[in-house]
């Protein structure tokens, strides 16, 4: 039985290479304890530094520093280097869960981008693909998002590597209890306001009264949506510069550049309808606009189907027109439509009052000007494909498109959300901290 349970805590050292600085991010319970105490007990003979990574939210008072105190310990114990960081979200409830991964991963990418590790492994198991999988499946996700937790996903400098994916929660806490190795149990983790709990112990325990092996089929379908995707993306990337254009058609030859995306719509329609699908949603992308599959059918029969000077303008704002040959995208620019937002200026360092918000902004001290002595013009409006932001914790300029993904804000809130920008630089985003050489604190108004 001993033999069975630790060749059953299995690793994929496949995604380590020797000479790797890793840190490993433990939280405190059974997923990750086991990683750490696995991983440090094969560095050596992986040829991997290892490195341990812990964050504190604080979101469980006591309870989250005892975690931290546990994580400390075992730590010491492993002769593992621990690093600790100490950060709330700054959110009682909605959206907590998914503040608190921004935020950690944030930080991962700080440590891998100023060069203290390669690589960063979670403790993802099986069990925790399948209810990724399942919860994509109540949200009616496409083929991409059936693709789940992948095993390695590349962060800039680095990568966040996931070793223990195909791994049962249940040989994790056999192989623990076999050592004698204590774990720490997260109170909030039994809470049923959190979509993935009711999914843990309501929908997939129900689901496998019906099929006992439902979480190894689930673990599956992301494996095969994963090969699926790799195909398609390269697919993808071959007629998307064949057949999707920017700007619009200029007499004589060529395209005036623009904020429209455009399509050959009559060699879009001699294409297959999987093809069709994936092609439009790839140029509503480039629009700076995610689209659901009504969307994506509306765009689709306009395309094939529809007439020159036919209109649709669809979720989240987009608008798609069709001509004698294309299929013409935007988000209302270009197509005869006006934007959702008007945008509202005021002069800067100062405070000004935009769209049920009010705003104080002035130059931050280690900024490239000096509060008083050098001033501007502040625009709040609507933002728009291209834009990019700077946030706290990250190493780089993001696409806001990206971070509206991640923060799951879609529809027509996507389409109207907020920026400030300042000197052609986004100073503020609604709902994200964001790392500039202006200060800005704004409030609602009631």
């Amino acid at each position: 039985m001993k033999t069975e349970l630790k060749l059953a805590l299995k690793l994929d050292c496949g995604l380590l290479r020797a000479g790797m600085r890793v840190a490993v991010a433990v939280s405190g319970g059974a997923d990750s304890v086991a990683l750490t105490v696995a991983l440090a007990e094969r560095a050596a003979e992986l040829g991997i530094g290892l490195l341990a990574v812990h964050v504190n939210h604080g979101l469980r008072g006591a309870e989250s520093d005892a975690d931290e105190a546990f994580v400390r310990d075992l730590a010491e114990r492993l002769g593992v280097e621990l690093r600790v960081k100490r950060a709330g979200t700054g959110l009682e409830r909605a959206g907590v869960e998914e503040a608190a991964r921004r935020l950690r991963y944030g930080w991962w990418d700080e440590l891998m981008a100023a060069g203290v590790v390669n690589a960063v492994a979670t403790a993802h198991t099986l069990d925790d693909q399948a209810e990724t999988v399942v919860g994509k499946l109540l949200r009616g996700a496409w083929t991409e998002g059936l693709a789940g937790i992948f095993p390695v996903v590349e962060r800039g400098r680095g990568r966040i590597v996931r070793p223990m994916l195909g791994v049962r929660r249940a040989e994790v806490e056999a192989w623990l209890n076999e050592r004698g190795q204590a774990w720490r149990e997260d109170s909030s983790n039994r809470e049923r306001v959190f979509t993935r709990n009711r999914i843990r112990h309501e929908l997939l325990p129900e689901l496998e009264r019906w099929n006992p092996q439902v979480k190894e089929q689930m673990a599956r379908v992301a494996e095969l949506a994963r090969g699926e995707e790799a195909y398609w993306t390269a697919e993808m990337d071959r007629l998307e510069a064949m057949l999707v254009m920017t700007g619009s058609p200029v007499r004589g030859g060529g395209r005036a550049a623009g904020e429209t995306v455009a399509l050959d719509a009559v060699r879009l329609a001699g294409l297959p309808v999987a093809v069709q699908r994936r092609l439009l949603r790839r140029a509503a992308e480039r629009s700076g606009a995610t689209v659901d599959f009504e969307a994506t059918e509306a765009m689709r029969l306009l395309a094939t189907a529809g007439r020159a000077g036919e209109k649709r303008t669809l979720a989240g704002g987009l608008v798609a027109e069709r001509t004698a040959r294309e299929l013409r995208l935007g988000a209302g620019i270009g197509l005869g439509a006006t934007a959702l937002v008007p945008p509202v200026r005021f002069a800067v360092p100062g405070v000004g009052e935009a769209h049920g918000w009010r705003f104080r902004v002035k130059a931050d001290a280690s900024g490239s000007v000096v509060d008083g002595e050098a001033g501007g013009e502040a625009v709040v409006r609507q933002w728009r494909a291209g834009d990019r932001v700077r946030m706290r914790h990250s190493s780089g300029p993001k696409k806001v498109k990206e971070v509206l993904e991640r923060m799951k804000v879609s529809g027509s809130d996507r389409a109207r959300w907020l920026v400030m920008e300042i000197g052609g630089e986004i100073v503020w985003m609604q709902g994200m901290e964001v790392e500039s050489g202006w200060r800005v604190r704004a409030e609602t108004l009631r």
